[in-house]
């Protein structure tokens, strides 16, 4: 069975190595042109003898490779990649550029199970989880198209990241080796819809990368009709994991608020919000919802935004409002698998 280089840690490649008969220290220089250098081509790697490069491709390993499939730019400077797996499947990444920083939003799986109202992956049939090497690809084809630097990564593409636990956590780790891309742990975010069983678990990680959760409603009722999931992990035992994780780790959680009009947006549900989160270490993101075809919600207006923000604001919760980014080519929160050019 062929085996993906791209897909191992150092930690990984260095028991490879000497069981192929090379030294530990031949590792890093796989690591390094792999992901700091972004090869794709095991001959490329110009460290290693000719005749242990053989021995990599007589054993089957390879370097993978995303095809971009298509890039899209939004007046406002976003830009949406599509990439095409080796099987075939297509997923989406977008990279958000600002004056200080530039922010990739990665998928983690080939579309999404959770089937969120508000959210248009959901509308398409789940495919599969993707692997450590296609999660951390995303970015390195990215940063060798764009020839810009990435600073920041979010794990908040097509997929829910905690679904894909061991995947994501082994990108997260490559991403952040100092060998290769180097992005700090402060730099990742894993964005979550609720899964109170992985929240638990990466409590207990000794790579603590930041955690958002993808909230949108203060009571179950609400909550289950826009996040299926709310079934599985109802708020009581979501706040449960996060509290236990706050217990752990003692770090921050963002909580992420899409505001729907008539549905969740109202004075009456940012107190309810505010009696929710009481206790928590935490800070709040308000979304603004961005349409998708097949949905018929409608996003509250912006002074309905701000009177909600300032709600929260005056009970000293840090909070903020994302405002539309990548909106004209669908590549704002919620709108990925709903491409112009296709629909």
């Amino acid at each position: 069975m062929a085996i993906d280089l791209k897909d191992k840690t150092l930690q990984e490649l260095e028991q490879i190595v000497p069981g192929l008969g090379g030294q530990k220290y031949l590792a890093k220089y796989i690591f390094s042109f792999i992901h700091a250098q972004g090869i794709s081509d095991i001959n490329q790697i110009t460290p290693l003898s000719k005749a242990f490069r053989q021995k990599l491709l007589t054993n089957s390993y390879f370097v993978s490779q995303l095809k971009i499939a298509d890039r899209l730019i939004d007046p406002d400077g976003t830009v949406k990649y599509l990439f095409e797996l080796g099987d075939g499947n297509r997923i989406e990444t977008v990279l958000l550029p600002s004056r200080t920083r530039r922010t990739i939003c990665i998928s983690t799986q080939a579309v999404c199970a959770m089937n969120c109202l508000f959210c248009a992956t959901g509308r398409m049939k789940f495919k599969r989880d993707l692997t450590a090497a296609e999660i951390v690809d995303q970015l390195n084809t990215i940063e060798k198209e764009s020839g810009e630097k990435i600073t920041n990564v979010v794990y908040m593409g097509m997929g829910e990241p905690l679904s894909n636990y061991e995947a994501v956590i082994k990108a997260v780790r490559i991403l952040n080796d100092p060998s290769g891309k180097n992005i700090g742990i402060r730099h990742q975010t894993i964005s979550t819809c609720g899964h109170a069983d992985g929240i638990r678990k990466l409590s207990g990680e000794s790579i603590r990368p930041r955690l958002a959760i993808s909230l949108n409603a203060c009571s179950d009722i609400t909550r289950d009709k826009l996040m299926p999931i709310n079934i599985e992990y109802p708020l009581s035992k979501l706040l449960q994991a996060i509290k236990f994780y706050q217990a752990q780790t003692r770090m921050r959680v963002t909580f992420e608020y899409v505001l729907i009009k008539g549905l969740n947006d109202s004075i009456s549900d940012a107190r309810m919000l505010i009696r929710l989160l009481k206790g928590l270490m935490c800070n709040v993101n308000l979304i603004e919802y961005n349409p998708h075809p097949g949905c018929n919600l409608t996003a509250s207006d912006l002074k309905t935004i701000q009177k909600f923000a300032t709600v929260l604001t005056k009970a000293n919760f840090e909070t903020s409002i994302r405002y539309r980014m990548g909106r004209k080519i669908r590549a704002a929160c919620g709108q990925l698998g709903s491409n112009p050019n296709r629909d």
